[in-house]
């Protein structure tokens, strides 16, 4: 469970029954709608197809918050990464962090992200790390809150 100020949320493992809730989440984000993410039908399989890879890999986990009456408020999605840098050190990723709008504010990203990190700490990961797209102020901000420090500079080229 993940207490926060808008009360208990389940932390759960996301079922292909989420898919649409959250691609919702993420059509609802202006950056992620800019980059294609816009719940379309046409784009459906694309998502069903990423959905059971993640799903089979036991590296990931891709998660969903879910409010009392079962209604999904937020997901994340985490990898564990084995690397041999840093001494062999395992590292957890933490990407598309997405929480409701009209449910933003109420601690629920910071519950998710508390998660995460004690996950990390006894899965034996040596250090979590993100990305945030450079528009994102705001979610810098809620991350430097937590702790997180802005440490390297991220390239990505497209394909």
């Amino acid at each position: 469970m993940l207490p926060t100020r808008g009360g208990d949320h389940l932390l759960r493992r996301a079922t292909a029954d989420d898919l649409d809730a959250i691609l919702q989440l993420l059509a609802d984000d202006p950056i992620s709608a800019s980059r294609g993410d816009r719940a379309r039908a046409e784009d459906r399989p694309a998502y069903e197809r990423a959905f059971e890879a993640i799903d089979r890999d036991l590296a990931q986990q891709l998660l969903v918050a879910v409010d009392e009456e079962g209604v999904v408020v937020g997901t994340m999605q985490l990898t564990l990464i084995p690397g041999l840098a840093r001494q062999g050190a395992t590292r957890l990723q933490i990407e598309a962090v997405r929480v409701r709008a009209d449910r933003r504010s109420h601690g629920i990203g910071a519950a998710m992200m508390r998660w995460a990190v004690a996950s990390a700490r006894e899965q034996g990961a040596a250090l979590v790390q993100l990305t945030s797209d450079s528009a994102r102020v705001d979610a810098h901000r809620f991350y430097e809150r937590l702790g997180f420090t802005g440490s390297h500079v991220g390239f990505k080229l497209r394909l």
